[in-house]
């Protein structure tokens, strides 16, 4: 885990052509937002600071990294806005203060309504993405509800392990942990 997020760190990753996710370092960075051509910038944390910059839009979501913040509040303005950004040709960058756990959540449920992807899915692919990403749990049982008032069904459920509540697509990892 330490190596990949030494590799994924400070840099942007490609989500969509419309959308990329990052941490709050590469989000201040004129030169990676230029070369990308990142026309807005969403940031959902309460503690980073946005850096101006000359032609981009920006929207500060405060938003902490605990399992009890209302995430799912800005689920739909926010994945409407990405996608609104996207049909005039522009691209956005979503961050949070390392690119883990809130961007990445707003990113999944953003893939969830405007590609029509299921949860298990939406998770899939932008862990490939970036593989780094790990919404927090409270985060997770959001994205649930999301998905079942989106589609009446889920792809991913909060199971039980010796960590509390967990998603079942790491139930794996954690049995492999308590051995």
């Amino acid at each position: 885990m330490r190596a990949a997020l030494h590799l994924h760190r400070h840099r942007l990753s490609r989500i969509t052509p419309c959308l990329y996710l990052s941490d709050s370092v590469a989000a201040s960075s004129a030169q990676l937002l230029a070369a990308n051509h990142i026309t807005t910038i969403i940031n959902v944390s309460r503690e980073m600071a946005s850096v101006p910059h000359p032609g981009v839009q920006y929207l500060h979501v405060p938003v902490a990294d605990t399992p009890t913040a209302p995430i799912s509040a800005c689920f739909n303005s926010v994945s409407n806005l990405i996608r609104s950004v996207g049909e005039r040709g522009g691209r956005t960058l979503l961050h949070c203060a390392a690119g883990v756990s809130r961007s990445a959540t707003v990113c999944i449920a953003y893939l969830m309504k405007h590609h029509v992807m299921s949860l298990l899915s939406a998770h899939a692919w932008v862990r490939s993405c970036r593989p780094i990403i790990r919404p927090n749990n409270g985060f997770w049982q959001q994205l649930i509800c999301y998905e079942y008032e989106l589609f009446g069904v889920n792809s991913v459920r909060m199971v039980h392990s010796p960590f509390g509540m967990i998603p079942d697509i790491y139930e794996r990892e954690a049995r492999m942990v308590t051995f």
